[in-house]
């Protein structure tokens, strides 16, 4: 994981010639979706599902880190970055055995200043259990590559400088004192993103930053990502694999 996120680091650097703006798949929670305001669970029976039609089709879903730093190198093309939002206690039980499987890789982003508890920014629920610390270091020593989603979960559009500086460098250095190694990548809570975040996220000495439209602040520092979902079987997903290449403007450097 280290050698992935430094190279992740480095990759702005490296300026290699700009290809198609590369696929990055948002997931939350896997487990039970029968109570499912957000949409924001698949059941492990269909990501298995959808990391299977990854791999029929040549493709491979790895780390955000590790999907940037291939690029970087030129390489890549046939890659997909998969990433976890919010760091639910599910992931561990769920998702990452069926990463194993088919030999997949995943950036999952978590909020250390909410381990063991709640996502209470939902307010329609269902309350779901978050990682504990010794839950973010398991996935982190399964391979998984581990990313700030900030500190509480808060909108960073509407956070003033002190909350703003909390939620990226101390959500950084939090993580990195608890999984004792580089934390290079970041993920802005709801996918809400503006130029004061993106400065404050680079400033933080994040590698990267993941969006979900950032429109006019597409980079990378605001990588745009596609909602995956309960209802995406393969035709879904081919087209929205075909779509987010056709419409989503080419990322510099990569």
């Amino acid at each position: 994981m280290p050698s992935s996120i430094e190279s992740a680091d480095s990759a702005e650097q490296v300026r290699p010639v700009t290809g198609p703006v590369p696929w990055v798949a948002m997931y939350h929670s896997v487990g039970d979706c029968s109570d499912d305001p957000y949409r924001i669970t698949v059941t492990p029976e269909r990501l298995e599902r959808q990391l299977g039609w990854l791999r029929r089709r040549g493709l491979r879903g790895v780390s955000v880190g590790e999907l940037i730093a291939a690029r970087a190198r030129g390489e890549g093309r046939r890659l997909v970055g998969l990433t976890f939002d919010d760091g639910y206690a599910d992931f561990l039980d769920h998702a990452l055995p069926l990463l194993d499987r088919w030999g997949c890789g995943a950036t999952l982003f978590v909020l250390p200043g909410r381990l063991g508890g709640h996502n209470d920014w939902d307010p329609l629920g269902p309350r779901k259990p978050l990682l504990t610390a010794d839950g973010i270091r398991r996935a982190a020593a399964g391979g998984v590559e581990i990313g700030s989603h900030g500190l509480t979960h808060v909108d960073l559009t509407k956070a003033d400088p002190a909350t703003l500086a909390a939620e990226t460098v101390q959500s950084r250095a939090r993580l990195e004192e608890l999984i004792q190694a580089p934390v290079g990548g970041f993920c802005y809570p709801y996918g809400t993103v503006d130029g004061r975040a993106v400065d404050a996220v680079r400033a933080a000495g994040y590698g990267y930053a993941c969006a979900i439209d950032p429109g006019d602040l597409n980079g990378v520092h605001a990588l745009p990502r596609v909602h995956v979902g309960q209802h995406d079987r393969a035709p879904h997903l081919f087209l929205k694999y075909r779509l987010h290449r056709l419409r989503r403007r080419p990322v510099e450097g990569l």
